[in-house]
């Protein structure tokens, strides 16, 4: 992994929600850690740093690094709650990682070469992503920040499954584990130009009859 990203956090107390509302205000989201056969803490994480760390794409998959006072451990994000209307983030919840013990995570898809794509410039189709991201299951060492979808070989009609994609070293899919191979991406043809040869169908099979005697 190139990047590391780090929360900075505080051990708290008081619990309930009136203190995460008096919290809240005083511009810190509340949390909880837990995992790896130790007990939950409670803790406090500075909204602004939060929020600003959330814009990355990784933060989301990736393993962090939790500062807790002087101590530090790796962790994943597992929830996060957000206000129904406003940019606020009301609480969040970490898993502590063991660094031999395989994880679960969910991995975007980064989609490329669309505009090369055979179906499209030579078919006049158009590429549907079924799904944006998977389920992995790896070592924390292996987790990647994305799988890259190569969609430039794909014909009009074609459509990429679960076991197409190219997967880094030592990485599984959950559902290809459970026998389930969803597909990923399709390339079809437009809506308007499927109505037109529908309705152009037709017409030339009635042009082409000819009348009895001639």
């Amino acid at each position: 992994m190139s990047t590391e990203y780090i929360i900075n956090a505080e051990q708290r107390e008081d619990q309930g929600k009136g203190a995460s509302r008096r919290l809240r205000r005083d511009g810190l989201v509340p949390g909880i850690v837990y995992g790896a056969g130790k007990e939950p803490v409670a803790i406090t994480v500075r909204h602004n740093e939060l929020l600003k760390s959330l814009e990355q794409e990784a933060f989301y998959s990736q393993v962090l690094t939790l500062n807790l006072g002087k101590d530090s451990e790796q962790v994943v994000l597992r929830d996060l709650q957000r206000h129904p209307a406003r940019p606020l983030v009301l609480h969040l919840d970490l898993q502590r990682i063991n660094a031999n013990e395989k994880l679960h995570a969910h991995i975007p898809l980064h989609f490329i070469n669309e505009e090369a794509c055979v179906g499209v410039k030579q078919g006049g189709g158009s590429i549907s992503h079924v799904i944006i991201e998977v389920e992995v299951s790896c070592l924390p060492k292996d987790l990647p920040e994305f799988i890259e979808v190569d969609v430039a070989d794909l014909n009009l009609g074609d459509t990429l499954h679960l076991s197409d994609l190219k997967l880094p070293a030592n990485v599984e899919l959950v559902e290809l584990a459970h026998e389930h191979d969803n597909a990923v991406v399709t390339v079809h043809k437009l809506r308007a130009v499927a109505e037109v040869e529908e309705e152009e169908a037709p017409a030339a099979e009635e042009g082409g009859e000819e009348a009895p005697g001639e």
